[in-house]
């Protein structure tokens, strides 16, 4: 499959309400919109990081940058086989793993509809809908977060997942969990806390959560170890697993007993997959994770989703729950909380090219040569 030609995008979408997790609060989405041009065809990718590296290292400034000056031009005018031999042109290069999944999430659309086949059957799926639950921000209120919760049982969600943070914890999730014995209750802590939070974990064992995410910090794995040890509630792990490596490693240390898996984090939908695998080996499972992806990439994420681990339901919930007009013409919509994987070759998606262009800020059109 030959890369002719590249354009990139900076958009911003305005979110329809205010998401607050430990980080902060956010209002509206900033990404770069890849698109890859090969023998008639258009491959599609969208990035996950903003311009605060609050969640892992990278941002929109060194992506937008890197994709530019030295990811794109290495590989246009060349001819790929397949999305493997694109990822080892890429691994000379460490880190920035969101950047270059990009760039595989493209090609990977582009090879995809080359072949005529859906991503989700290349990659060896099994499912043509996919469990979702929904994630909820920090609300104002207990009140907000009871009523917020009971919507979303309503709507048919198979999981509802709280945010929390030190002083908004243990009470709200105990409540939730008072008001909704039966529901499907998990938190994420987005690494807000420490080992010296212990009495805060076991304290939410009393919840029932089906696992705790993230609690700790960002890039550890030891005192996740030491603290699953002593609770029984199991911990998930998200952003401290940016490679098959570190899956293994964790899995293998005891950090957690789930992976919330994000294929932007840890290099792509190649990398996503090996650590599907490394899970399958433990048998311990995994769910799709989402970073308020705009439709390229929450249409990318439902066809990983479709691997066999993925047993427990994911954050691709719909698409209208997050924005007033989404980026493609496909309604990627959940009923009774399953998610029907998009149809046709790629990704399966269409971009409103009209409606890019008013929200695109800057945009370059590259071409082999381009400096």
């Amino acid at each position: 499959m030959k890369i002719e030609a590249a354009e990139l995008r900076l958009i911003s979408l305005p979110l329809k309400f205010r998401f607050e997790t430990s980080f902060g609060v956010q209002t509206e989405r900033h990404i770069i919109v890849l698109t890859l041009f090969g023998e008639g065809l258009e491959g599609y990718a969208e990035t996950v990081m903003e311009y605060i590296p609050h969640y892992r290292e990278e941002s929109l400034y060194g992506a937008w940058d890197l994709l530019e000056k030295l990811l794109l031009p290495r590989v246009l005018g060349r001819d790929f086989a397949n999305p493997e031999l694109l990822w080892r042109e890429m691994t000379g290069f460490r880190g920035n793993r969101m950047a270059k999944a990009a760039l595989e999430m493209a090609f990977w659309d582009l090879w995809c509809k080359a072949l005529g086949l859906p991503l989700w059957q290349v990659l060896g799926g099994v499912r043509r809908e996919i469990p979702v639950g929904i994630s909820l921000g920090i609300e104002p209120s207990l009140e907000a977060t009871l009523d917020k919760v009971a919507q979303a049982l309503a709507q048919g969600y198979k999981r509802v997942k709280l945010k929390i943070k030190p002083g908004w914890d243990v009470k709200p999730v105990l409540a939730v969990r008072e008001a909704f014995p039966e529901a499907n209750l998990t938190v994420d802590a987005n690494s807000a806390y420490s080992l010296a939070d212990i009495p805060v974990f076991r304290a939410l064992d009393a919840a029932r959560l089906d696992y705790i995410e993230q609690p700790l910090a960002y890039d550890d794995l030891v005192d996740h170890a030491r603290l699953q040890a002593q609770i029984a509630t199991a911990l998930c792990l998200d952003e401290s697993i940016t490679s098959p490596e570190d899956a293994r490693k964790a899995l293998g240390m005891g950090a957690g007993r789930v992976i919330n898996l994000k294929p932007a984090r840890v290099g792509g939908i190649l990398q996503g997959r090996k650590v599907h695998d490394i899970a399958e080996s433990h048998g311990l499972p995994v769910w799709m994770g989402g970073m308020l992806e705009a439709g390229i990439g929450r249409a990318a994420n439902i066809h990983v989703a479709t691997l066999p681990m993925f047993v427990k339901p994911g954050d691709t919930s719909s698409a209208s729950r997050y924005w007033q007009e989404d980026i493609i013409e496909e309604a990627l919509e959940a009923k009774e909380g399953l998610m029907p994987v998009p149809q046709g070759p790629g990704l399966g998606v269409h971009l409103k090219r009209d409606f890019l262009e008013k929200i695109t800020h800057k945009s370059a059109y590259l071409t082999p040569g381009h400096a």
